[in-house]
């Protein structure tokens, strides 16, 4: 797969520390890759320069091979972008914005439009300026993608959305990957980028910190798993048998191992015969990875 978006030694420096530093990232051609971060890490940012909205410090963000601050005019119309704020242009209602954004883009066939109007349950007919952030969210998702576009941006597009409209929007990203479009979503919201990703890309304080890859996440080599003993004698006796514990706690007679798969049955044969209230699965997910790589990172520092 060739890579649509390459982003090179990125770097937006505003001053005391504020921007992005030496961002380096590659989006191949069918992989939909998240964005990680909290609030001014720079997630924002590094999408506006990809879009060709600001002229870097150094380095480059490039899609298709083409510089963005030189040339983004040549790709924009390539691209389904949600920014992350919103400001809608001085047109009346949300029927008329979708109409002037289809004749920029000369699309004529506005099926696609009305089946994803339907699927947000969006009134598109309500006044612009009346509309909640929630509606506001609605139309330019509906705007960014009714064009059928191979390359999509989203800058936290869940913003606003209620529960069930955020999972709607879910299920579109996901029909849009397996159609097998080039997707780069920034969210706030490890659980809406661990369902969707192939990638997941941390930023923290303007720095790149890690990428994590989603299939090692949901099939980890190892696994932990949690176990409390009704009986002090074998939770004692269990600790000397050589399993990796990586939490032991006395209070509740309770310890927590890490185990590859291989080595499950010895877990359960060992098990056979002591009084153990419980084993459960501590279960893996993008938000521990995350959390294991800045704590790394703090102590680094």
């Amino acid at each position: 797969m060739n890579n649509v978006i390459e982003i090179k030694k990125l770097t937006k420096d505003y001053g005391s520390g504020r921007g992005i530093f030496d961002i380096d990232l590659d989006i191949a051609r069918g992989e939909m890759v998240g964005f990680a971060g909290t609030n001014g890490s720079g997630k924002t940012t590094t999408i506006r320069h990809i879009m060709g909205f600001i002229q870097p410090t150094k380095g480059a963000a490039c899609v298709n091979g083409l510089e963005a601050w030189q040339h983004s005019s040549e790709y924009v119309r390539e691209i389904g972008y949600v920014p992350g704020e919103i400001a809608f242009p001085d047109l009346s209602t949300g029927t008329i914005f979708l109409k002037s954004q289809a004749d920029f883009l000369n699309l004529k066939d506005l099926s696609y439009a009305q089946e994803l109007i339907e699927h947000l349950q969006l009134d598109p007919g309500a006044l612009l300026r009346r509309m909640s952030k929630g509606m506001k969210q609605k139309t330019a998702i509906v705007a960014a993608l009714m064009a059928d576009p191979a390359i999509i941006i989203l800058d936290e597009p869940t913003t606003g959305l209620d529960p069930l409209m955020r999972d709607a929007f879910l299920e579109i990203i996901r029909a849009e990957h397996e159609k097998g479009k080039t997707i780069f979503m920034s969210s706030h919201m490890f659980e809406e980028l661990e369902t969707t990703c192939d990638r997941v890309a941390l930023i923290s304080n303007g720095r790149l910190v890690s990428i994590a890859d989603m299939e090692k996440i949901r099939h980890p080599e190892t696994r932990d798993y949690k176990i409390e003993f009704n009986d002090g004698t074998d939770y004692e006796k269990f600790k000397t048998l050589g399993f990796e514990i990586v939490r032991d706690q006395p209070k509740y007679q309770q310890v927590t191992v890490s185990l590859s798969g291989d080595r499950l049955n010895d877990l359960f044969l060992t098990l056979k015969g002591m009084d153990v209230r419980f084993v459960s699965e501590v279960k893996y997910n993008l938000e521990k990875y995350f959390h294991e790589k800045l704590g790394r990172e703090e102590e680094d520092e």
